[in-house]
């Protein structure tokens, strides 16, 4: 299935043809004959064999490519923030009428270039500022200049734009700004990992609770993605203060996501806060960052996906006194990408047959973290001391069953690191301080809404990918069943 383009309405003028938008042009040629728009059906397929092919040669172009001086660039085209553009109603809020005096210098020298690599980009999204930045990429705000000429049947994907939208135009006759979120993908990304999570926002568009890819640019080795500007508060505002009601409908929107994702059979591998941009005021969030994303696929030779009554392994465990001098075993190669701390065991343990489970896991994280009101919860600094972050709180027999499920072994002379571990229970209670030596208290109990959630967060944390449930699965589970909302369940934890 090819991608749509970004479709005008029917009073705009006839787009002009962009067939030759993906094709090996030099930069003159570029700067002289090519207006830029949207990717379209034709220059879909001839994208990916320019970015596959063509890659290498066109970073060395641009290596060789010197930018102008800064007050050469031009910093009028695009400035359309009129007054009365920025005035149409109070619903937009300072966040949405930033000027350029609050922009770094820094962000606005890379605003500037952006404009000179993308010709004509500043006559059609004017950048307002930076408001994320990643290992891969960076994101900036900006404003749709051509939003009325076009279609924008992205806006009804999202949750709540509709009724926005109709409030806005009931309220105020002036035109209200539309924004976007440009998100510049390194040129240290791979080609084809660039490709591939265009590929899959494209995939997913139209699902619930996902961002959808507007439309993408390309410029020599230079890749943008338009994806749609979702309004929302930082987790770490907000998560301390969340209520059980909160928790469980971060929790249904989060899931609500990941079952439309996981159906598509794809693993988003980086749950986590920061990529699940989420609005406490409307409590509804949409998924994103899509860049580790991979399509699902099974029959990686590992013991987890063997039934347990034909599992062959019987492992004896014994403290080693040391490396193997002359070790012979074949090394263990596995995706392990993800955010530490949110990484689930079986990524770990390099197993090779990873599922969309481990997204459930890390779901499992976002919830310990809203409970204990501790950000980040795990901390690790690699995939060792991850390993021994969990084993403190399942313990070392579970952690040993775990590394057995997937072909290894597990042992530790931490003293710290008990047989038996914890429960999550007693985890919750000792990081919100509300444990008192050996004697049960009533401050030592978890209200029964918190019960609940805790129930429903060890299920998610199975350390057996086989029987750890689904997005689907969990969100058939009580704790998220609206039916059992009570009003203490709604009252903050204290």
């Amino acid at each position: 299935m090819e991608p749509q383009p970004r479709k005008r309405s029917k009073t705009s003028q006839e787009p002009p043809k962009f067939a030759e938008f993906m094709k090996g042009m030099s930069k003159a040629q570029y700067d002289a004959e090519v207006d830029y728009d949207a990717v379209d059906d034709g220059g879909w397929e001839q994208m990916k064999e320019n970015i596959q092919q063509n890659a290498r040669g066109d970073a060395q172009q641009r290596e060789a490519q010197q930018y102008p001086k800064e007050d050469e660039y031009s910093d009028e085209e695009g400035q359309n923030d009129t007054d009365e553009e920025m005035e149409d109603d109070d619903s937009n809020s300072s966040e949405d009428s930033e000027s350029d005096e609050d922009v770094d210098p820094v962000v606005k020298i890379e605003i500037d270039k952006l404009n000179h690599t993308f010709k004509d980009f500043a006559k059609q999204y004017r950048l307002i500022n930076k408001i994320g930045e990643g290992t891969f990429s960076t994101v900036y705000k900006a404003e749709d200049l051509l939003f009325d000429q076009y279609e924008n049947e992205w806006r009804r994907m999202l949750p709540g734009e509709e009724e926005e939208d109709r409030k806005a135009s009931s309220m105020t006759h002036r035109r209200r700004p539309r924004y976007v979120a440009i998100k510049k993908i390194y040129v240290t990304s791979s080609p084809q990992r660039i490709l591939n999570e265009l590929e899959l926002l494209h995939k997913l568009t139209g699902l619930p609770n996902v961002v959808p890819l507007i439309t993408a640019f390309r410029h020599m080795d230079q890749v943008v993605a338009v994806l749609p500007y979702c309004k929302h508060t930082d987790f770490r505002e907000y998560f301390r203060q969340m209520s059980i009601s909160d928790i469980r409908e971060y929790m249904r929107s989060l899931l609500i996501a990941l079952k439309s994702v996981h159906e598509m059979n794809i693993i988003h591998r980086d749950i986590k806060p920061t990529n699940f941009l989420y609005d406490p005021e409307k409590r509804q969030g949409v998924l994103c960052d899509f860049g580790l994303a991979e399509t699902e696929v099974l029959g990686g030779n590992c013991p987890c996906n063997i039934p347990d009554d034909q599992f062959p392994y019987q492992i004896q465990m014994t403290l080693s006194n040391g490396y193997m001098k002359n070790d012979n075993r074949q090394p263990r190669r596995a995706n392990r990408a993800g955010t530490r701390g949110f990484r689930a065991p079986e990524v770990l343990f390099k197993c090779p047959n990873q599922t969309t489970k481990i997204d459930i896991w890390s779901v499992g994280v976002i919830l310990l973290t809203i409970l204990t009101k501790r950000f980040p919860f795990f901390n690790s600094a690699d995939d060792v001391d991850a390993l021994l972050e969990i084993a403190t709180i399942v313990g070392k027999s579970r952690m040993r069953a775990c590394a057995v499920l997937h072909g290894c072994s597990f042992e530790t002379n931490i003293p710290t690191i008990g047989e038996r571990g914890f429960t999550w229970e007693k985890i919750v209670l000792w990081a919100t301080g509300r444990t008192s030596g050996n004697r049960r208290t009533a401050a030592s109990v978890l209200a029964p809404g918190e019960h609940e959630a805790v129930q429903f967060m060890e299920k998610l944390f199975d350390l057996d990918p086989m029987t750890r449930p689904t997005a689907g699965e969990a969100l058939e589970m009580d704790f998220l069943n609206p039916d059992r909302e009570t009003k203490e369940e709604a009252d903050v934890v204290e």
